[in-house]
């Protein structure tokens, strides 16, 4: 089981929470080329090592997490709320 350290709950299992990829800037959708655009929404880094994530604790707060997670190790060293839901 691993356990991912929710800013409003505390420490919940991952089952609680779906992913939702690597965390990134947004570009403007009105300045972007299609290329640009397609590559935001479909590329990733897909990196071993620390990555920033977003995930949604759908099955408690309902809020966006953003996690600082070691993808080999599932270590998380930092959560951040985005103040969404």
């Amino acid at each position: 089981m691993i356990l991912l350290p929710c800013p409003h709950c505390g420490p919940r299992n991952t089952d609680e929470f779906s992913h939702h990829g690597e965390h990134g800037e947004r570009p403007d959708a009105d300045r972007v080329t299609a290329r640009q655009w397609r590559s935001y929404l479909y590329l990733r880094r897909n990196q071993a090592g620390w990555t920033t994530e977003l995930w949604l604790h759908g099955a408690g707060c309902g809020r966006y997490v953003l996690f600082e997670r070691h993808t080999v190790t599932n270590e998380v060293r930092a959560a951040h709320s985005t103040g969404g839901r």
